[in-house]
């Protein structure tokens, strides 16, 4: 069996063997293979890059044909200035907090507008800087989350932000169920098309049209426009049923630890916290120093399965802050055996698709969740 606390981890000063490793070629080939003829890439990675490190995965996608960024947060986009990534348009994907607009414009960010007071507010910035602001006017065709205007209204605040001399470099909209419901995913883009046609009967035609999130770059070709923004098939999750393996992506994440101690109880014993656990027959038992406080779900005790020695094992009983324990049976387990998590032993996997199944959520949020304290370590890493 391996050893899964490795002298590269220790000199990366990850002493506790609980790592997520991120394979940052699946993130390449992800982003080769969402990415379209005839339109630009934009990788989202907000959220920290969904867990897996947005600095690395931006790179990442940017060498595999990626000219945009897409991040939630202002603050986020200025972590990407800071680390090097300087040349390539940021997109804060929802206005900026008010009397930030002057930071955004100084740090060269594409704004998302979408409100009067977010009009205001970046014309005084831009007044204040002397920067002309690039905005991606947001259209709210039926998702009703941001993008406050109906499409009747866009194409006179479109106006206004030309006549106060914003570049309108983008018009975009976002879909609500591009992953399974086609028929609302046409009325969306339907809406989204008549703005744009209105705009240029008036004599404006943005840059960028765009529509398309993950499961539309992969299920509706008609929505694909100047540029597509790519999230969660980033990195080899899936945005619906089956979409993953449709577009032949590949996880960039691998979560690991080890086995901290190994007992053999006899049948009969109770084991973590409530005792909701109790052994059936004599059983090697291992304690993993894993748990909710590092983002694996309490709501997997006693339901979600790990990998040791290359086989399915259950987690026993409830998933503590930092520890967990599995029932082995009686296949041999050791100290420092690798336990997986998540991600491929052998010729058995743990998918995210898994885990989310079982708590009743989405892929994303098993990725987003894996916290701060768990180290990534990278591979695929290119001089």
């Amino acid at each position: 069996m391996s050893r899964a606390t490795t002298a590269r981890d220790t000199e990366r000063g990850s002493f506790r063997p609980t790592v997520a490793e991120i394979d940052l070629d699946a993130i390449r080939h992800n982003a080769r293979a969402m990415h379209p003829d005839g339109t630009e890439l934009m990788a989202v990675v907000k959220a920290d890059g969904y867990g897996h490190g947005a600095v690395p995965s931006a790179r990442a996608a940017i060498e595999s044909g990626a000219t945009w960024l897409g991040v939630a947060l202002l603050e986020e986009a200025l972590e990407l200035r800071a680390q090097g990534l300087t040349e390539q348009p940021i997109l804060v994907l929802s206005e900026v907090p008010r009397g930030s607009e002057s930071v955004a414009l100084e740090a060269g960010v594409t704004l998302a507008l979408y409100t009067d007071a977010g009009l205001e507010h970046t014309a005084a910035a831009a007044e204040a800087t002397g920067l002309t602001p690039r905005v991606h006017v947001k259209v709210d065709t039926g998702m009703h989350r941001v993008g406050r205007f109906p499409p009747e209204r866009v194409p006179a605040f479109v106006a206004t932000a030309v006549g106060l001399g914003f570049d309108v470099d983008g018009l975009w909209t976002h879909f609500a169920r591009s992953e399974d419901d086609p028929e609302f995913t046409t009325s969306q883009l339907k809406r989204f098309l008549g703005v744009a046609r209105e705009l240029e009967r008036g004599g404006t035609r943005p840059r960028y049209l765009h529509a398309a999130n993950s499961g539309a770059v992969i299920r509706d070709p008609a929505a694909h426009l100047d540029l597509v923004r790519v999230g969660v098939a980033l990195y080899g999750l899936s945005p619906g049923a089956d979409l993953a393996q449709r577009a032949g992506l590949r996880p960039a994440m691998r979560w690991r630890s080890a086995v901290s101690l190994a007992r053999r109880l006899p049948a009969g014993e109770a084991v973590s916290y409530g005792l909701t656990w109790t052994l059936e027959r004599d059983s090697n038992v291992a304690t993993v120093p894993v748990g909710y406080a590092d983002g694996y779900p309490r709501g997997l005790s006693s339901r979600a399965d790990v990998l040791i020695g290359g086989r399915r094992h259950r987690v026993a009983g409830v998933i503590s802050m930092d520890q967990l324990l599995v029932d082995c049976g009686d296949d041999p387990v050791a100290e420092g055996d690798e336990v997986v998590l998540l991600g491929r032993q052998g010729d058995e996997e743990v998918t995210a698709g898994e885990l989310a199944a079982l708590l009743g959520t989405i892929e994303y949020e098993i990725a987003c969740g894996v916290g701060a304290r768990v180290p990534r370590v990278y591979g695929g890493v290119h001089a």
